[in-house]
């Protein structure tokens, strides 16, 4: 097949704005908006801190992320690297691991998509679940371009509604609109700063960090990126400190606005807030807004699965024909096979529509940490690799290797912090039976004698 008719080849193009707003729009999601709720409850105004503590982690591993794609600006980025760099089994499963996991948050974030919509419509959730399939994969079905488009206004439409809530809130808070209880106190005076300890403040950090996940399709956007050696770098930096800016300055308009110990875990604190000071038309809009969080999200993660197919395939480890794209330079059975896979969650939520979403949550954080522990890692056979070759990398990630040692512990921590508690447990139970169906499928690859992965 021709190179000409682009039936095999990935197009660049994704600009800056576009692959900020991706990994923006992977990371304002569910995590922020309902996930902040039981940091909130587990550690008190002390989750601040946390979600500085755990943002720092992020931006190191972003960073390692970085590094490497800026070197080698690849499809499927670090899936790619744990192959060429650490093993055959590392880059198998590191690629169908991170394929599980946005297989798993396309599940979770379509049942929460259909929720939100309860709030307005009380229709069975797997009508709503359908409807929005359809939609999120025909974007993706198009050109890269219309993809970086929707997901740039999907984007577009949370920011704007959190630097609008902090505004909004802050405007509440200074003016006296909001009522006597709303006051900067509130961050000290029901407990302290810390009311649950320092016990309390390491606890969150395992929720805390599932709000991150998504900042790594900086990394998968790589190989649709124009001028990969200026747009990574500038994205990676730039949409770190955004993040804190929104997940801190909102969270703590939030805390100054309503005592933390009245704000229910199992509700989007946002709109319990807004309810609570009887703003009822802010609440419909933040529902919308968390709509719009879960829609952008799903939309993000088909991309970045459809992506990992092609890198996979491209390497050896999946079926050749996943690497087939259109005129558009679509990868279109990658996108349909991993769409075919999600639309199981119309019969989970048929099935079961009240206990989907926590199952599914349940499954996706450990996958989250094994793919963010493979990163970090990754990256110190790469720059070992690299130093050998006398090699200089063109954008340096920070503290090495002292950085990297940093991030395997801080998440090999959140893996016993999971083991610790009960209801995420079993998230943590079942990485042995993943990793056993993964070397059952790398051997059976391995037997078939499927073509050996080649380097890009």
């Amino acid at each position: 097949m021709s190179h000409n008719d682009s039936s095999d080849h990935l197009k660049r193009g994704l600009s800056n704005r576009h692959i900020q707003l991706i990994a923006l729009g992977g990371a304002i999601g569910t995590g922020l908006f309902l996930g902040s709720s039981e940091a909130i409850k587990i550690a008190g105004p002390a989750v601040l801190i946390g979600y500085a503590i755990t943002g720092f982690i992020a931006f190191m591993i972003m960073r390692q992320l970085a590094e490497m794609t800026v070197q080698e600006p690849v499809a499927g980025s670090f899936s790619h690297f744990a192959y060429r760099y650490w093993s055959d089994f590392a880059g198998f499963a590191s690629g169908w691991n991170y394929w599980l996991l946005y297989i798993l948050v396309g599940m979770s974030e379509l049942t929460a998509a259909a929720g939100y919509i309860q709030h307005w419509f009380p229709i069975p959730t797997w009508i709503s679940v359908l409807a929005f399939f359809i939609l999120i994969n025909a974007v993706n079905l198009a050109a890269v371009k219309v993809y970086g488009e929707v997901e740039f206004w999907f984007a577009i439409i949370k920011v704007v509604a959190v630097i609008s809530m902090i505004l909004f809130g802050g405007w509440l808070l200074f003016s006296g609109n909001a009522g006597p209880e709303a006051t900067v106190t509130n961050l000290w005076t029901h407990g302290g700063f810390m009311p649950t300890g320092f016990t309390g403040l390491i606890l969150a950090l395992a929720v805390i960090m599932f709000s991150f996940g998504g900042l790594e399709l900086v990394g998968i956007t790589a190989a649709e990126a124009k001028d990969p050696e200026k747009t990574i770098p500038k994205a990676t930096n730039q949409v770190i400190y955004r993040i804190l800016i929104f997940y801190i300055g909102a969270l703590a308009v939030l805390l100054c606005l309503h005592p933390w110990n009245q704000i229910d875990p199992n509700q989007s604190a946002f709109v319990t807030v807004f309810d609570y000071l009887d703003h009822n038309m802010v609440a419909n809009i933040l529902n919308f807004v968390v709509l719009t969080a879960a829609l952008s999200v799903y939309n993000s993660g088909l991309y970045c699965n459809s992506r990992m197919l092609y890198s996979l395939a491209e390497q050896g480890n999946a079926p050749k024909r996943l690497m087939k794209t259109n005129h558009r330079g679509t990868p279109v059975y990658a996108v349909l096979f991993s769409g075919v896979i999600v639309l199981t969650v119309v019969v989970i939520n048929y099935y079961i529509p009240k206990e989907a979403f926590r199952i599914l949550m349940a499954l996706v954080t450990s996958t989250l940490v094994i793919n963010w522990i493979m990163i970090s890692f990754t990256h110190i056979m790469f720059r070992r690799q690299k130093n050998k070759e006398g090699v200089v990398p063109k954008f340096k990630a920070l503290f090495y290797p002292i950085g990297n040692i940093v991030c395997l512990a801080f998440l090999f921590g959140i893996l016993v912090l999971l083991g610790m508690d009960e209801g995420k447990r079993i998230s943590v139970l079942l990485i042995p039976v993943w990793v056993i169906i993964l070397g059952i499928g790398y051997a059976v690859k391995a037997f078939l004698g499927k073509q050996k992965p080649t380097q890009s």
